[in-house]
């Protein structure tokens, strides 16, 4: 059954959709993978509809990745200071949260499950973007500024595969979407909201266990395209220096490979599979570091490095 959510009126829609998350549960279609969920916990129905109204919403799937439960705290917990449990395949991998950030618990909890059990692919920690299918790939470690930039670039007309996870798979060497909405935290979330006044952002979860935190709901175009891979074009190692003038270095590929390696959740588990993968990456692009301050000035320069580069990229 599908569950028309683009074009209707937003109150029955957003009815309908708590009303199949607490019986039969929604398939959500992420592009590398499908997961079904289901939920009886109400501030997580209306931060769902809110960032996830433009995916295709289906009761069914022909095959399903991941069954996923968020479910209300046990015994006195449903009813004194309630908390959100996290299930995956009826196994509870981490302590409950708060009931009043249970999108922000399935949101890490989804990244955790798919960082555990994606092993077919090497899972980059990167930012992912594309332009006329050209993709170029944003690793970095926490702290530098790799979401603000990916919500950034999707806001002034890149297409959106992933904030969080560089889906690359060995053979093809294509990239896949891992498509979900953009964690903003703390001064980041404001910082968006400036630079682009008609991003969907939805609620503001405060002092959760990262501090602030909101997400900016994937562009229409990028939902539309959640099937579409993307070649590998460029890759860009960002890092926000309060006050820096921009610098884009280059960067040789062995500083490259031993960064994307780096910047990789399962590199080390895949063995020779990983090893070649990501060669493979550091040899067939351009690699640069880019240190920036402000925005504006990043995503120009990201615009002109991506459309520069010569040829067209299939797809």
């Amino acid at each position: 059954m599908s569950c028309p959510i683009a074009g209707a009126e937003l109150e029955p829609a957003r009815k309908e959709l708590a009303h199949n998350l607490r019986t039969s549960g929604l398939c959500i279609d992420y592009g590398a993978c499908i997961a079904r969920v289901r939920s009886d916990v109400p501030a997580f129905a209306d931060a769902f509809f809110q960032l996830y109204r433009h995916f295709e919403l289906s009761g069914d799937a022909a095959f399903v990745d991941f069954h996923i439960e968020l479910g209300r705290g046990e015994g006195l917990r449903r009813w004194v200071r309630p908390q959100s449990r996290f299930l995956i395949d009826r196994v509870q991998p981490f302590d409950p949260f708060a009931a009043s950030h249970a999108f922000p618990h399935y949101e890490w909890g989804l990244n955790w499950t798919f960082a555990q059990r994606f092993n077919q692919y090497v899972l980059l920690h990167a930012g992912v973007l594309a332009l006329e299918n050209r993709a170029l790939i944003l690793p970095a470690i926490p702290g530098s500024g790799k979401s603000t930039l990916t919500a950034a670039l999707m806001l002034s007309g890149f297409r959106l595969l992933s904030d969080e996870f560089g889906v690359l798979r060995p053979r093809s060497g294509d990239l896949l979407p891992m498509l979900k909405p953009v964690a903003l935290k703390n001064a980041s979330i404001d910082v968006i909201r400036r630079f682009g006044p008609r991003a969907e952002i939805g609620p503001t979860f405060a002092a959760t266990r990262k501090g602030d935190v909101a997400h900016l709901a994937p562009d229409v175009a990028s939902v539309a395209a959640v099937h579409q891979p993307a070649s590998p074009a460029v890759i860009v190692f960002p890092a926000w220096r309060e006050g820096a003038a921009l610098d884009l270095q280059p960067q040789v590929p062995e500083q490259a490979f031993t960064r994307l390696a780096f910047n990789s959740f399962n590199y080390g588990l895949l063995g020779r599979i990983g090893f070649d993968a990501v060669a493979d990456l550091a040899g067939a692009c351009p690699a640069y570091q880019l240190t920036y301050s402000r925005l504006e000035d990043a995503v120009e320069t990201l615009r002109r490095l991506v459309t520069a580069l010569p040829g067209r990229a299939n797809g």
